[in-house]
């Protein structure tokens, strides 16, 4: 967790998970299947439908183990934090956040760079303002 911000919506941990041994996705998105971009409509249909797949009363009795299990808890957490706007907000911005200082830490190239000019431009010179009455008639 960040030193500076406190995590009261449990984001943070979504986002540090190391889900690199399992095969789990970590991201909420991706475990329903649906775009960042989705509706609300969509994040529901998206979670009944896996729900109803992986629920135990629903799923039978091939597939009772526990990666089930597993599969069904991931799905009963990313629409914990889908469904509920500021929750939805408060990760995109810690995705986003996240996708800034990777991209700030990203290893800079050199490049040379020349200016080719045919001519120097010259100098602006402006002289003394003059007024001219109007010529009476």
């Amino acid at each position: 967790m960040h030193a500076h911000a406190i995590d009261i919506l449990g984001i943070d941990a979504l986002l540090e998970s190391d889900d690199a041994m399992t095969d789990r996705p970590s991201d909420p998105y991706a475990v329903l299947g649906v775009a960042h971009d989705a509706s609300q409509d969509e994040i529901s249909h998206a979670f009944r439908a896996l729900l109803r797949r992986h629920h135990p009363d629903t799923r039978g009795e091939v597939s009772a183990d526990a990666t089930a299990d597993l599969a069904l808890r991931d799905v009963v957490a990313a629409y914990g934090v889908l469904r509920d706007p500021i929750r939805r907000a408060a990760y995109d911005s810690r995705l986003l956040e996240q996708g800034r200082r990777a991209s700030h830490e990203a290893p800079r190239v050199p490049v040379a760079v020349r200016a080719h000019r045919s001519t120097p431009e010259p100098p602006i010179v402006a002289g003394p303002v003059t007024w001219h009455r109007p010529a009476a008639d």
